[in-house]
């Protein structure tokens, strides 16, 4: 498993519009009604990756936190699911439910939306603000899975905050690092 970079989107992006089915409830769901006018949260991750494993318990915390300020939170698993059954939608459901989300875990089958997004890895966050302007992507922290590294969210929660408070948010951003996206051939 070779680790990826982010390819860091560049800042004041447009969200590209996007309609997946989401696991849990079944049904279609669209940016447009998805998004806050507070921030939005778009988040690429998958089931097997460790790097995504080892951030779980803070992207908990930053749901539980965060959701109740206005935030959007939106995960979406773009992985081949042929060559990686794990990432399937049904075991998408199922993390879903394992973890008590109350956020949508969407599956963009055809790959389109990790492409608009130019999405490389996951975990791979990108936060817009009331907008729908990019003010940060990248990692949600300096933690790595077996670096003795405490998992804190302590890069993405100072763009939550600065967002929240329509402040600018600081442009050194770094790039979140994990499992490439597994392509469909």
């Amino acid at each position: 498993m070779a680790l990826t970079h982010s390819n860091m989107l560049p800042l004041g992006s447009s969200a590209p519009a996007f309609q997946l089915p989401d696991t849990v409830s079944g049904q279609r769901k669209s940016l447009s009604e998805l998004q806050s006018d507070q921030g939005t949260l778009v988040f690429f991750i998958c089931n097997h990756c460790p790097y995504v494993i080892h951030i779980l318990p803070e992207l908990k915390r930053l749901a539980q936190d965060y959701q109740a300020k206005g935030i959007s939170f939106i995960a979406i698993s773009s992985n081949d699911v042929e060559n990686y059954p794990d990432d399937s939608p049904e075991k998408m459901k199922e993390l879903a439910q394992e973890e008590g989300w109350d956020f949508p875990y969407l599956y963009d089958e055809d790959q389109s939306v990790a492409k608009a997004y130019d999405a490389a890895c996951t975990p791979d966050f990108y936060l817009f603000d009331g907008e729908a302007k990019l003010a940060y992507r990248g990692r949600l922290d300096d933690s790595r899975p077996n670096s003795g590294t405490p998992l804190t969210g302590a890069d993405l929660r100072a763009a939550l905050d600065a967002v929240l408070a329509k402040q600018a948010v600081s442009e050194t951003q770094y790039p979140s690092a994990g499992c490439g996206i597994k392509w469909k051939k």
